[in-house]
């Protein structure tokens, strides 16, 4: 009987004792290099301390701010971070560079990119941009690099227009006469409208070839060797994206104070709802959020390739995966 006894309290010991250890386990900590400051586009991201989705999963959440996509990239590969929240073309300019890289979760599969002109200059069309003058952000900006698909997809180029930098406050010119169009994306119209933006026309590229905006990327490494790691971050951030799609205004109060530009709600608001709607798409309803088009993602390519923006051909089917996803295959 008292050995009975003796090996019960062993087993209630040992049980208690990995018990107490599963509960130790430090979480695993996965850093994203973004491609902006944490601004309100991202609030399921900012919105860690409050909300917990990564922590739930087991991940201590870190982020890195960049200064563009190339950037969030650059940030990835010195060890900086673990994970990039870029953009295809940054994606495709560094594949043509050599880099061993997989896209593993499609953030935003809606172009947000656009050209935005008066109504007086008449430009409705891509094709009605020949020989105009057309502001962008900087010559190494998705603007421009948007502006060139647009201009692709409708039979023009680069030697058809000419173009203008100018900079982040690029609606300042075109008001002013400077240019007749700009490129931007649908936050700058946004801001650009809630500051007075007159009678505009507004092509948008996603009319021509829906492009993703941003996707999450890492090495091919990584990819291979870190895989639990990765299934259980984009299962969190699915939650996070989930959570801001069912609980927008939530989400704008809680960016007045966790995002640097989040100091006016009603605009918090209105930015966190055009993103919401950038996070779906025809495939993610069907398969479920963070979901590629293979297809786009290749056409993309070929258009960088016939564009002169990358110089080898690039097999997207070896380079997308949505395998990590938690109803990946």
């Amino acid at each position: 009987m008292n050995a009975c006894l003796r090996l019960f309290g062993t087993l209630v010991l040992a049980a208690a004792t990995l018990i107490g250890g599963a509960r130790a386990a430090e979480p695993d900590k996965v850093t994203v290099a973004g491609w902006s400051q944490p601004i309100s586009e991202i609030t399921n991201l900012l919105a860690e301390p409050d909300k917990g989705f990564f922590r739930a999963r087991g991940i201590d959440l870190g982020y890195v701010p960049g200064t563009g996509g190339g950037s969030a990239i650059q940030n990835m590969l010195t060890g900086q971070a673990d994970i990039a929240f870029t953009d295809p073309a940054s994606f495709y300019l560094a594949l043509d560079k050599g880099e061993d890289l997989v896209a593993i979760y499609n953030i935003y599969p809606q172009n947000v990119f656009n050209v935005v002109s008066p109504k007086d200059r008449g430009i409705t069309a891509p094709a009605d941009l020949k020989g105009k003058r057309i502001g962008v952000y900087s010559l190494s900006s998705g603007t421009r690099q948007n502006l060139q698909v647009l201009l692709h997809q409708s039979g023009l180029s680069e030697a058809d227009v000419t173009i203008e930098v100018t900079g982040l406050l690029n609606f300042a010119p075109v008001i002013q006469g400077q240019v007749d169009a700009t490129a931007a994306t649908d936050t700058g119209l946004l801001v650009a409208r809630r500051k007075g933006l007159g009678d505009v026309d507004v092509i948008e590229v996603r009319d021509h070839l829906n492009l993703p905006s941003d996707i999450f990327v890492v090495t091919a490494e990584a990819y291979r060797t870190k895989a639990p790691v990765l299934r259980r971050f984009l299962a969190a951030y699915r939650d996070s994206a989930q959570w801001m799609i069912d609980n927008p205004e939530e989400a704008a109060r809680l960016a007045v104070t966790r995002a640097i530009n989040g100091r006016d709600e009603a605009m918090n608001l209105e930015i966190i709802k055009l993103r919401n709607a950038s996070s779906v798409s025809a495939t993610t309803d069907a398969r479920g959020l963070g979901h590629f088009d293979p297809d786009i993602m290749q056409k993309g390519a070929d258009t960088f390739l016939a564009l002169g923006l990358i110089r080898q051909p690039q097999d997207m089917a070896a380079r997308v995966r949505s395998d990590l996803l938690p109803d990946g295959r």
